[in-house]
């Protein structure tokens, strides 16, 4: 901040708990500052065909571990070449709220740690994500030059950019490892874990302490 910076840009993120320490830091910097808060983009990491992030998370409920934020922008970036990201920037880009964007790395990394994709094939294989209106920002990460950046401005030069997401559909969206998005075909839920001595340490004590009538009250409010 006092360096001048307009954005604040937590990317590469692949473990959901290290980035919500990051928006937890870039709240409480601006509450305590009394300042408003800078534009925040967020922007994960895929590590495999399945669309999940290292700490397991699919593409649906990285968005949603991440909405509560009110980001400003969210995507992709880095681990996959734009054809392997394709895909999940389709899922991600019907669920996400807000502006979308994607920068993946120039192909996959070969085994000598390099980068087979050409300049024209990367702006070739982002061009889709365009067209499809997927993204509102697009660039680079690994293996990318200001060659493959010219060739990506050729490529979407003159497409419109994604709008889709300016109808807020007001869903109840909830996640762990996978989504969970209500529906008026969804009868019933039960919702438990939420009380036990492993993982609530006000819950044990209540328990140790013989407060049966009280861990059965908190028990029944998680409910």
């Amino acid at each position: 901040m006092k360096g001048g910076c307009h954005i604040i840009f937590i990317e590469t993120i692949f473990d959901t708990l290290n980035a919500r320490a990051a928006i937890f830091a870039y709240i409480t910097y601006f509450e305590e500052c009394g300042l408003e808060k800078l534009p925040l983009i967020l922007s994960g990491t895929i590590i495999d065909a399945a669309g999940r992030t290292l700490s397991g998370q699919n593409t649906e409920a990285f968005y949603i571990s991440m909405m509560n934020a009110k980001p400003f922008c969210i995507g992709f970036n880095c681990a996959l070449g734009a054809t392997a990201m394709h895909p999940f920037m389709q899922r991600l880009a019907k669920i996400a709220q807000c502006y979308v964007h994607a920068y993946p790395n120039a192909g996959l990394p070969n085994a000598m740690g390099g980068y087979d994709e050409t300049p024209e094939n990367f702006g070739v294989n982002m061009r889709k994500f365009a067209t499809e209106g997927l993204v509102n920002m697009v660039g680079g990460c690994c293996g990318t030059t200001p060659t493959y950046i010219e060739a990506l401005y050729d490529a979407v030069r003159g497409i419109p950019p994604r709008v889709d997401f300016l109808v807020n559909t007001h869903k109840t969206m909830l996640s762990g490892m996978q989504e969970f998005i209500w529906n008026d075909n969804i009868i019933f839920v039960n919702v438990g874990e939420r009380c036990n001595i492993a993982g609530s340490l006000a819950f044990k004590k209540m328990i140790v302490a013989g407060q049966f009538d009280k861990a059965v009250s908190v028990a029944k409010s998680q409910v």
